[in-house]
């Protein structure tokens, strides 16, 4: 059976990054599902519209992912209550195939961390504390909390053994 991986967290936590990290370790056949590709590059769609543009097609790659390829890996901010019916459509597809991780990291940790990345001049702190969410957790299913001290490699290696995979 298919199986989900869900990476969430506030801006600058390092979901896209751990999700690179598990496309390329896990192989072929695992389809990358990152919200800011839909909504920012494939959409080009922005705040509110970007939620309500981007949550039907999320919905289709998410059970295009579970039809398609044996692993998917869904990543981005993506606030609980906004895209609960994206969640609500992975339980229905994805049953308990689903191992989802939260980057619960404090506000000052996601600045250091941005810091870091190639596209740090596209948004500073003001944004980000616009988008801020303090431990949005999801309902639908539990979610691994990830903190300022886990390390990608730890991170990376806590999901492939949870997956059952050699690390």
């Amino acid at each position: 059976m298919a199986k989900l991986i869900v990476l969430r967290g506030n801006s600058g936590s390092g979901k896209t990054t751990l999700a690179t990290l598990l496309q390329e370790k896990i192989g072929p056949n695992t389809m990358r599902i990152s919200h800011d590709t839909v909504r920012m590059q494939m959409l080009h769609v922005y705040g509110r519209e970007g939620v309500e543009k981007s949550l039907p097609l999320m919905i289709e790659l998410v059970r295009y992912g579970a039809a398609h390829s044996a692993v998917t890996v869904l990543e981005g901010i993506l606030p609980a209550k906004d895209y609960a019916p994206l969640f609500d459509a992975c339980a229905e597809t994805f049953g308990k195939e689903i191992f989802a991780y939260y980057y619960d990291l404090p506000f000052e940790e996601t600045l250091r961390r941005h810091a870091t990345k190639p596209n740090r001049a596209s948004f500073g702190e003001d944004e980000m504390r616009r988008w801020w969410r303090d431990r949005d957790l999801l309902p639908q299913f539990k979610e691994t909390l990830f903190d300022e001290n886990t390390t990608l490699k730890s991170a990376l290696s806590q999901i492939l053994a949870d997956l059952g995979l050699p690390r």
